[in-house]
């Protein structure tokens, strides 16, 4: 078995088993936008970086209201989600040229969800074999970007919209 060593990895992992507050309500509380990688503050939602990316460029939308499913959501703020999935797709396009996008939601624990009680939108780049059989043989992601370097490359691109 060979072993890819990501020791940057261990503070995601911490993280991850230490969830007692939610992440997009203490991302907001944290007031730092850099730290918890928010990439843009919309009127009723904001766009962040999912600390442990399929790939380089996953972002999530999730609403300011601590809101565990969309229906419970008011028309302003689901249609803002969809005007920032727009600025979303666009901005990925641009700096990342990918092949393809996954979107969506995992609501409710039965359906994937890691948060339960704040929804969220999804947004993946896709490339052309980008899966390949490390996860599957591996049990290994291996991401060719890290937090940071995505946050500089792409706050410029939001930044434009302000």
């Amino acid at each position: 078995m060979k072993y890819i060593f990501a020791p940057w990895r261990k503070e995601y992992i911490l993280q991850a088993c230490d969830m007692t507050e939610c992440i997009f309500c203490s991302a907001l509380k944290a007031n730092n936008d850099s730290k918890s990688f928010i990439l843009y503050r919309g009127d009723h939602n904001f766009i962040i970086l999912n600390k442990f990316p399929y790939n380089p460029g996953h972002l999530m939308i999730a609403p300011y209201s601590h809101l565990d499913s969309m229906e419970k959501s008011s028309r302003e703020e689901s249609n803002e989600l969809m005007v920032l999935l727009q600025l979303c797709l666009k901005n990925l396009r641009k700096n990342y040229n990918p092949h393809g996008f996954n979107t969506g939601m995992n609501i409710g624990r039965s359906a994937g969800a890691g948060v339960i009680d704040h929804y969220h939108l999804h947004i993946i780049p896709r490339w052309t074999g980008d899966s390949n059989f490390m996860p599957l043989i591996g049990k290994t992601k291996v991401v060719i970007e890290d937090l940071k370097t995505t946050y500089k490359q792409l706050l410029p691109l939001f930044k434009e919209v302000e």
